[in-house]
């Protein structure tokens, strides 16, 4: 089956632009997606008359409040969805799993699922924020993006592993172990977080597996 081409340009200029946590320049996003600069000046025209990106003052293409609009309509299917998921994760390692998004330069916790029939578990509150680079959940989202120079020894180390591992850092006592996730334009993560006790060889294959299947859902 064929595809349209301008709107196949238009969906891929949408990924490249949510994909540039900085905004890209209409030059640098006309050679991402391999056209002409003035063809690319219409197809950002096309989205900003549909709020679907906007420009800052320097000229720069950024995701604009169209983006979130559309998103709001997905999260309640993808929640009901992957909600299961997550309390699957939290079973499996008697820890309370969490799913984060980036909000600019913090971590947001946007859902929580607590392992049943625990008696002791962490509590963390839908809502929580907290700096990206403070976290395994932050750290994770920061190393499923493409590598930054100066980035953080933890984020490079994470990159590595495929998943972030913090001690202390957000609450005394607390392991936390997190995998990022990029799909759909979305940047997200998820992670479980004990007191101590967690058994990380487990933690790590378990998150790791829920990041891929949750990434599936995000990815449609």
């Amino acid at each position: 089956m064929s595809t349209l081409q301008t709107l196949d340009r238009g969906l891929r200029a949408l990924e490249v632009v949510a994909e540039s946590p900085a905004g890209i320049s209409v030059a640098d996003l006309a050679r991402e997606l391999e056209v002409h600069r003035a063809i690319c000046y219409r197809i950002v025209a096309t989205l900003e008359d549909h709020r679907l990106v906007a420009r800052t003052a320097d000229g720069r293409i950024r995701p604009a409040s169209g983006l979130a609009a559309l998103a709001s309509k997905f999260e309640p299917h993808f929640h009901r969805n992957a909600l299961p998921l997550l309390q699957d994760l939290a079973n499996r390692t008697s820890a309370t799993a969490f799913l984060s998004a980036a909000e600019g330069g913090e971590c947001v916790v946007v859902m929580v699922a607590e392992p049943e029939g625990t008696v002791l578990t962490v509590g963390y509150r839908v809502g929580s924020r907290h700096p990206l680079t403070r976290g395994a959940a932050g750290i994770a989202i920061l190393a499923a993006r493409p590598q930054q120079p100066g980035e953080p020894a933890a984020v490079r180390q994470a990159r590595r592993d495929g998943y972030s591992v913090t001690r202390g850092q957000l609450e005394r006592g607390a392991v936390g172990l997190a995998a990022g996730i990029r799909a759909g334009g979305l940047e997200r993560s998820v992670g479980v977080v004990a007191i101590d006790g967690l058994d990380t060889g487990l933690a790590a294959r378990e998150v790791v597996a829920a990041a891929r299947r949750i990434g599936q859902l995000l990815a449609g």
